[in-house]
């Protein structure tokens, strides 16, 4: 498909976060108009102000990128907050998008609605072909939930909506809290305070062997617009770097980009979650979007702008 951008009027909901502020950036450049909305003018968790909103506005299409997110910690201490809060956010939206007749409609999952011992690297298929990873499966079946909710919407109405996946994100606008964020932003902090206060140990939780694959925000943001454009289909969309890494080697990267040498010391009282987590982007490669930086980039570019915003 081609679905022309320009003249159109976007809502990309969740703006304020990571993702949703890269997806305002990249439209930028697309001649459409970026509709934005914060908690003080709708509730995402609020039926009745979601469909307001939505009457209101009458976006042409929408982005689903707000959503709860936090690490291992938070996703294993709030439950409820990861489950609830997340079904109601995306139920909301996408009903409300479809009583506003939006012509498209792009939901944002994560890697972690995947099986914890999925095949690697992870194609889409694996949905729903075993258990989840245990820390963080609120936030799982919630996304799960989203993409069948897109899926059921383009089955009874016909509705052309699709989902991505994305894989680990990092970039302008992360989470910092070192008791909510996820592991590349903790580490750059733990990194650069260690530098700053003379420190000689910085701690890691788990074993150090973990594979990761991480993404920088702009880059998916480039990808999901392309989607919009470009994809039609009821299945899915994995979105990753097709590169990854060990927890050890991560840490050793931002310790490199921050100019900072310290003992690694590896706290495997902590959990390691998932073993391996490689998402399979070869279908999004085959549509034609492979333009991810290199991880080293990435993470100058993140911990430049850390320095300014953040430090």
């Amino acid at each position: 498909m081609n679905y022309d951008l320009a003249g159109k009027r976007i809502w990309v909901a969740g703006h304020k976060g990571m993702v949703g502020g890269a997806l305002v950036r990249r439209l930028q450049s697309e001649d459409c108009e970026v509709i934005t909305a914060g908690r003080d003018v709708v509730d995402l968790v609020d039926q009745k102000a979601v469909h307001a909103f939505m009457q209101e506005t009458k976006p042409d299409g929408l982005v689903v990128a707000a959503a709860k997110v936090g690490g291992i910690l938070a996703n294993d201490t709030r439950p409820v907050d990861f489950l609830y809060e997340n079904l109601m956010i995306e139920a909301n939206l996408i009903h409300a998008a479809h009583e506003a007749d939006v012509e498209r409609v792009l939901f944002l999952g994560s890697s972690c609605i995947y099986p914890k011992m999925a095949p690697q690297p992870i194609p889409e298929d694996s949905l729903l072909t075993g258990p989840l990873e245990p820390t963080n499966e609120w936030y799982a079946i919630a996304k799960i939930a989203g993409i069948k909710l897109c899926q059921a919407y383009r089955k009874q109405y016909g509705r052309d909506w699709i989902s991505a996946m994305p894989t680990n994100l990092y970039g302008p606008g992360d989470n910092y809290d070192l008791k909510s964020s996820h592991v590349l932003p903790a580490l750059l902090r733990k990194f650069h305070e260690a530098k700053l206060s003379g420190q000689k140990e910085v701690v890691v939780w788990g074993s150090g062997s973990p594979l990761r694959e991480f993404l920088h925000c702009d880059d998916l943001a480039d990808a999901l617009v392309f989607l919009l454009k470009e994809y039609s289909g009821y299945e899915h969309i994995n979105v990753g770097s097709g590169a990854e890494v060990t927890i050890r080697e991560l840490a050793e990267t931002i310790a490199d980009v921050v100019g900072y040498e310290a003992t690694l010391t590896f706290d495997s009282t902590k959990p390691d979650g998932t073993p391996r987590k490689l998402m399979d982007s070869a279908r999004l490669h085959e549509l034609g979007w492979n333009r991810a930086r290199t991880l080293r980039d990435g993470i100058a570019d993140t911990y430049e702008v850390f320095l300014r915003n953040v430090a």
